[in-house]
């Protein structure tokens, strides 16, 4: 599945690349407020960052799309993860003040959208994030808690100054990434504020 995912993406943004009119690459960083919805967590947000490179396709003067990869933390803290998953096997050994961290390999291919002469870009579009690491101590047998990849929503918008980038976007989660049972569902959610430098 993971195979298919990134040949699929890299298909796209070869053949987008091929065909659009202006092309720009360049890096970016930022903040991440994220939550994992559902009752085993807490529903406030709690910080961290990503970082990567992305690319701007232009097909035409208002019309794109950008391919990204992204190196993705996102952290929560459990609440009662203890007492819905507390007996038998599926014993955690954590308390809700522990942080619970996720490393993802994140792939938004985003629909480009400029207005006010460029000076500002709404983005909309998918986003597949494959699972790098995990805290492998989330259950005392070692056993993985969450799914190896995620699906998700991606909306924002973009401030263009010259070679700077102000961007601020929502990912919402949508599959369910607790890969321990079906008693409860586990989404991701983040909004995400950063700067990218064209280069």
């Amino acid at each position: 599945m993971k195979k298919t995912c990134i040949a699929f993406f890299a298909m796209i943004a070869l053949t987008t690349t091929l065909q659009a009119q202006g092309f720009r690459i360049g890096i970016k960083g930022g903040g991440n407020m994220n939550k994992i919805a559902g009752q085993s967590f807490n529903n406030g947000f709690d910080f961290s960052y990503h970082l990567g490179a992305f690319a701007e396709l232009d097909f035409t003067k208002k019309l794109g799309i950008q391919p990204e990869l992204l190196w993705n933390e996102s952290s929560t803290k459990p609440s009662n993860f203890q007492a819905i998953y507390g007996s038998g096997s599926l014993s955690a050994n954590f308390n809700g003040q522990q942080q619970v961290k996720l490393d993802y390999l994140s792939i938004p291919v985003l629909l480009r959208y400029s207005i006010l002469n460029g000076l500002l870009t709404l983005n909309a579009g998918p986003q597949y994030s494959i699972l790098l690491k995990q805290d492998k101590t989330i259950l005392q047998n070692s056993q993985a808690a969450f799914k190896s990849g995620d699906f998700a929503a991606v909306v924002g918008a973009q401030i263009n100054l010259s070679a700077l980038r102000l961007y601020a976007r929502y990912n919402i989660g949508l599959q369910n990434i607790n890969d321990i049972d079906n008693k409860d569902k586990w989404t991701n959610q983040q909004i995400q504020v950063g700067l990218g430098i064209r280069l």
